[in-house]
């Protein structure tokens, strides 16, 4: 078992070390290498169980967890809301109950509320993966955000990174944060005022973080720039004037990127609404790593899938 690793669940990273970042992101690197053999499999997760609760729509994060699961040798179950007895109106606990009757070493859990993959974590004796719980966390987007940096930038000591857009409902924001503040990146978070948290854009923002309300003298001089979705379903009318304003004084095109240090590149979670937050022209631009962040994902997601397995197998030992 790495010296580094000792964590049964990854329900967020507001708690984890540099070290333990680190070991994701090296462990990332080597699951890359695993991921451009001819044949792209490894027997690490072989008689393992992985099973994909999602009770939110996902494409990415759902599709990738299981390629990166399938890619390590394990078998791999879906569940999701449509279809099951959460349409039925089964709870959250007897969904546990279900859950840790099937037997799965690993559960990625996506919900709509927060906190929910902390519930179920504390009634399983599977390890748990936060893949998305309301608008609190997505650890695993956050690290994969922070190793798609690293590869493009290299030390991300003293690196300025702009992230702009819907800051209050977004869970990638604080996931980011988490993630690239212990790296030694420094934030400047930029969006309308009305989808900033409060205590953030009133002198009260994170460690490591400042709030910019000016979209352009956030961008002035970035190192790089993580563009949020607005996302438009978690939102209370009258939060935004429409969206062509919010378009014309927050959307990032290709004027916007010219502030930004010379080759900077920007970044999306996904999905994108183009032409809102972000122009075509920058997503798919050359200096887009958008796509190199969905292909990342399939590796940093095999190294927590490795990690978790390898950690409940040494636990498992110590217990015989």
């Amino acid at each position: 078992m790495n010296p580094q690793w000792s964590r049964r669940h990854v329900l967020d990273t507001d708690d984890w070390s540099r070290a333990e970042i680190e070991t994701v992101l090296d462990q990332s690197r080597a699951m890359v290498e695993v991921l451009s053999r001819p044949i792209r499999r490894a027997p690490a997760l072989r008689g393992r169980t992985v099973i994909l609760f999602f009770a939110e729509a996902s494409t990415r994060t759902r599709v990738s967890f299981e390629l990166a699961a399938k890619a390590l040798s394990a078998d791999v179950t879906n569940i999701t809301a449509t279809g099951s007895s959460l349409e039925k109106g089964e709870s959250l606990y007897d969904t546990a109950r279900t859950l840790e009757a099937l037997g799965g070493d690993v559960l990625v859990m996506r919900h709509a509320s927060s906190g929910a993959p902390y519930f179920v974590a504390r009634r399983t004796s599977a390890a748990v993966i936060n893949a998305g719980d309301g608008t609190h966390a997505h650890p695993s987007q956050g690290l994969l955000d922070a190793f798609t940096l690293r590869e493009a930038l290299g030390d991300l000591e003293g690196k300025r990174i702009a992230i702009v857009g819907d800051i209050l409902h977004s869970r990638v924001a604080r996931s980011d944060i988490h993630t690239l503040v212990p790296l030694g990146a420094r934030i400047t978070l930029s969006g309308p005022p009305t989808l900033v948290p409060a205590a953030w854009r009133c002198g009260q923002p994170p460690s490591g973080v400042t709030y910019e309300p000016d979209v352009d003298r956030a961008l002035d001089g970035a190192d790089a720039a993580i563009v949020l979705r607005l996302q438009r379903e978690r939102q209370q009318a009258g939060l935004l004037p429409s969206l062509r304003e919010y378009s014309r004084v927050w959307g990032i095109d290709v004027g916007r990127m010219g502030r930004m240090r010379a080759g900077a590149p920007v970044m999306h979670p996904g999905p994108m609404n183009e032409g809102v937050e972000i122009d075509a022209a920058v997503a798919h631009g050359s200096r887009s790593l958008i796509e190199k962040q969905v292909t990342n994902g399939v590796a940093v997601r095999m190294a927590l899938l490795y990690l978790l397995a390898a950690g409940s197998a040494a636990l498992l030992e110590d217990r015989a």
